[in-house]
């Protein structure tokens, strides 16, 4: 994947995020078929997981997925990583966050980027059932959550998963949000994002009245503003600056201390390149960095037209289960 390119009549970073995201090829054969259970979070809320059970599940570790920005078990991604998972004999779960599962939850409170007390609640109750040990991979949002946990966990994350793996995940928030922001990202992956957090945000306020103030959240036009307004207050940071600050997994790639994969693609529309760790500084010999001039952001396209986006996964899955 260091070395990937897309192929030619898919050019640019745009391209190369939104067709494999509406067009690309995810699987071979039937599609994945999952089981749902529903478990009670520590704080009495509920999370809803998709499993695809491995033929052998004593012997096989569990690939376990957290996914990215309203992303869910139905993502092309999560679809081409079950498929992938499926092929070498894995078990496979989706852990949603919270509001993603196609119900809104219970409490006051939804998802972000550094959720890593809920990654880690969610793992180790994954290891007590997975004998063979548990593989996880965080994409996005999910990918910058999955990383925040390794580095909180410290020596500790050894115990609950094999190796972990941040697929273009955005390791410098503040940056993220401010390229998310201008012009073209703006007027398409913005805007997208809004239409489904904003009436997310407001169902939570009819549950909960009084959580934030409605008329400056329908008033808001960008990622930045709703964070300010929404995730960061009822995740327990002061504002966005602190929540960007505090929730990014860059700045702390030293503290991981499991095999961990960092795969960014340098022509990520909302992931600017010039954010990402300069792998001469990166010097935990835990991390490898692979950062691919092509592949946009959770794209990754090759082949013909109309193309496929299993390259990704089979490559990232071959390198966890080499790291376990």
């Amino acid at each position: 994947m260091q070395a990937f390119v897309a192929p030619r009549w898919l050019p640019g970073g745009n391209a190369q995020t939104i067709w494999p995201a509406l067009f690309g090829r995810r699987y071979t054969g039937a599609p994945p078929l999952y089981r749902r259970e529903r478990w009670r979070a520590p704080d009495g809320d509920f999370v809803d997981i998709d499993f695809q059970d491995a033929p052998d599940p004593v012997t096989a570790p569990l690939l376990v997925l957290f996914h990215g920005l309203e992303g869910s078990s139905r993502s092309h991604y999560a679809e081409a990583l079950a498929a992938v998972a499926r092929e070498r004999g894995l078990g496979f779960a989706v852990p949603h966050f919270r509001g993603c599962s196609g119900e809104l939850n219970l409490g006051p409170r939804a998802y972000h980027s550094g959720d890593h007390e809920e990654v880690g609640w969610v793992l180790a109750r994954l290891r007590e059932r997975s004998p063979a040990g548990v593989l996880a991979v965080g994409v996005s949002l999910g990918g910058n959550a999955l990383l925040r946990w390794a580095e909180e966990a410290g020596d500790s994350a050894a115990a609950v998963a094999l190796a972990v793996a941040g697929v273009s995940a955005p390791l410098d928030l503040a940056a993220g949000a401010d390229a998310i922001g201008r012009g073209f990202n703006r007027l398409v992956y913005e805007r997208m994002f809004l239409s489904t957090m904003k009436p997310k945000a407001l169902a939570k306020l009819a549950q909960h009245p009084g959580l934030f103030d409605a008329q400056r959240l329908r008033a808001a036009r960008s990622l930045r503003d709703f964070d300010d307004l929404f995730t960061a207050p009822l995740h327990g940071f002061k504002d966005a600056v602190d929540y960007y600050a505090r929730a990014a997994a860059g700045p702390r790639l030293g503290d991981i201390r499991i095999p961990a994969l960092v795969l960014n693609a340098r022509n990520d529309p909302f992931v600017p390149g010039e954010s990402l760790p300069v792998p001469v500084r990166v010097t935990n010999p835990r991390v490898t960095l692979w950062q691919p001039l092509h592949g946009g952001h959770v794209g990754f396209p090759q082949g013909g037209w109309p193309g496929h986006v299993r390259t990704m996964p089979q490559a990232v899955v071959d390198w966890l289960l080499a790291h376990r």
